[in-house]
């Protein structure tokens, strides 16, 4: 089993390792749990980001004189994007590295 990003090889199962996983998971529903899983780690990670994310921005948006925000995770994300105060992690990075020089 190859796990793949943009046409780009993540992860390889090997044989032997997809044996391991199969003596705890039937083997009929094994690709179906692999993709269950992988799902679940990747929409995790969103849903805690995205939290975050909404936490840090929700007064930022009101000093910044936003009256309504969008419900949508997406919609508000997309707010957060356009507002001439966000930076990017690695933007803070950046700026953090030439603040400490």
């Amino acid at each position: 089993m190859k796990i793949s990003v943009n046409d780009t090889e993540l992860y390889t199962l090997s044989e032997v390792q997809k044996k391991v996983i199969q003596n705890d998971i039937n083997e009929d529903v094994f690709d179906a749990d692999m993709k269950r899983r992988l799902n679940w780690v990747l929409t995790h990670k969103y849903e805690r980001c995205f939290a975050r994310l909404k936490q840090e921005w929700d007064k930022k948006l009101v000093a910044n004189g936003v009256a309504s925000v969008p419900t949508d995770p997406d919609a508000y994300a997309t707010l957060v994007f356009t507002q001439p105060n966000y930076k990017t992690k690695k933007a803070r990075e950046l700026e953090s590295e030439e603040s400490a020089k």
